[in-house]
């Protein structure tokens, strides 16, 4: 699908102005890589794809868009899941990966100045020479600037909060091409209103993010995980419940279905048993201080029936075990090679989390539907891949009908549309029956910082 407004010639000579030749790109196949997520949305192209490598190149090309009414697109690594940074008015593609340095390192306020192009991997790879890291950890090779423009966060969140709880200070491009600070290095402050909140989780629909100030946490020595087998979904979410509400040392804790599982064992030569699994980390000072929680948890899941309880897993297979956790979604895409995937991506209360994800399962019963359940559970996140083929209507139709469902009853118990992949296009039906008229007052600011409408249009608002 080709953009839909086209650019004069006199603005594709403006853009080749404001940077160099070798960062701006109008070429088929760069445009065409640009013009579609892991999502199952419909591609639409740019127009012109730049690769800014300052906030002032940032700058001077808002403020042209801005007096031309040009849509721009924020861009990370394009592993978003909902459409987000799918540009569906063409216009121009800012590609930030060419802004990808890691400004400075503060070891001893437990902080990282980065760019928004600098992969959370790498970040991680540079901050264990100091024994530090950055929690966030959503799996694919996403770019901290992403995580912030979505708030992702990943199988660690349960124990440090998501990317919205670790960003201290970030530097903003407005649309007109204003410069803004917002935040400062202390860790609490009382001071205004949390500007940066607001820019955290806005998907590039209200600046552009050039660099971000994160906090860090040391690498504890203590370190186990467990992998618990079920008998039902139910039992195994129960477990989830109890060892939250125990208030454990819990880092991770992931709830893999019997088909999930299939999946994995198939894609990554795994051996693990084709049972709803609930994979468990704990992080503490030392292995030794971790042991009674261990064994606390272990009750918890014999309670609930559990049928094999499993921590004496090494280094290297406690890494094959995240591995593939982390590729889940890849593994199961390929496991149902030629059709698409659309993941309900739900949140709710721990209390109420096995109640959502039963839901979940009656509803693919119902409308007799492939689907893959897994999440982050430790966080009251459900993750559900239904597999479907959206250029078949009738096929289609009863994906969307069950999708539907999952959410409205996810905010009918007090949850979510969505966990951590966003807005985008896929959920912006949902924002008005989740957050009411408050839909209202996020317009006017979209309004007051983006008053024509350029930056990422089409999104988070239907």
């Amino acid at each position: 699908m080709r953009a839909e407004k086209e650019f004069s010639e006199s603005d594709l000579e403006s853009i080749r102005m404001l940077v160099e030749p070798s960062r701006i790109s109008f070429g088929e196949s760069v445009l065409d890589l640009h013009s579609k997520d892991e999502s199952f949305h419909k591609a639409c192209r740019p127009h012109v794809v730049v690769w800014p490598l300052t906030a002032q190149e940032v700058s001077k090309i808002l403020v042209f868009a801005n007096e031309r009414k040009i849509p721009v697109t924020p861009w990370g690594a394009g592993t978003s899941l909902e459409g987000n940074p799918i540009p569906v008015e063409g216009g121009i593609v800012l590609d930030m990966q060419q802004m990808n340095r890691i400004i400075e390192i503060r070891e001893k306020d437990l902080q990282a100045v980065v760019q928004p192009g600098v992969i959370y991997k790498d970040l991680n790879k540079c901050l264990g020479d100091y024994g530090l890291f950055f929690p966030p950890d959503p799996g694919a090779a996403a770019t901290i600037g992403g995580m912030v423009a979505n708030n992702a966060s990943g199988i660690r969140t349960v124990r440090y909060g998501s990317t919205r709880d670790l960003v201290l200070r970030l530097e903003v491009v407005l649309p007109t091409g204003e410069i803004i600070r917002t935040g400062s290095n202390a860790m609490k402050s009382s001071a205004g209103y949390d500007l940066t909140r607001i820019f955290i989780g806005s998907e590039g629909t209200l600046g552009v993010i050039t660099e971000i100030t994160v906090r860090l946490f040391g690498v504890l020595e203590g370190c186990i995980v467990a992998v618990a087998a079920f008998n039902s979904v139910g039992e195994a979410t129960e477990a989830v419940t109890q060892i939250m509400q125990a208030g454990l040392s819990v880092a991770g804790l992931e709830l893999l279905d019997t088909e999930t599982i299939r999946a994995i064992n198939g894609d990554k030569k795994l051996t693990l048993s084709e049972k709803p699994t609930l994979f468990i980390e704990f992080h503490g000072t030392s292995n030794d201080a971790l042991k009674v929680e261990l064994e606390f948890v272990k009750e918890i899941c014999s309670y609930n029936n559990c049928l094999n309880f499993n921590a004496g897993i090494d280094r290297e297979e406690r890494n094959r075990l995240w591995e593939a956790r982390h590729d889940a979604h890849e593994s199961i895409k390929r496991a149902n090679p030629g059709f698409s995937l659309l993941m309900v991506d739900t949140a709710v209360p721990i209390s109420k989390y096995s109640d959502m994800v039963g839901f979940a399962r009656n509803k693919l019963e119902e409308y007799r539907l492939k689907g893959y359940i897994y999440g982050h559970a430790g966080s009251g996140n459900l993750h559900l891949d239904i597999v479907g083929n959206p250029e078949d209507r009738e096929l289609w139709e009863p994906v969307q009908r069950a999708n539907e469902a999952i959410v409205y009853n996810a905010i009918a118990l007090g949850g979510t549309a969505t966990g951590e992949h966003g807005i985008g296009i896929g959920k912006r039906k949902f924002m008005r029956r989740e957050h009411g008229e408050s839909v209202e007052l996020m317009k006017k600011i979209k309004k007051l910082l983006d008053p024509n409408g350029i930056m990422n249009p089409g999104k988070i608002f239907e």
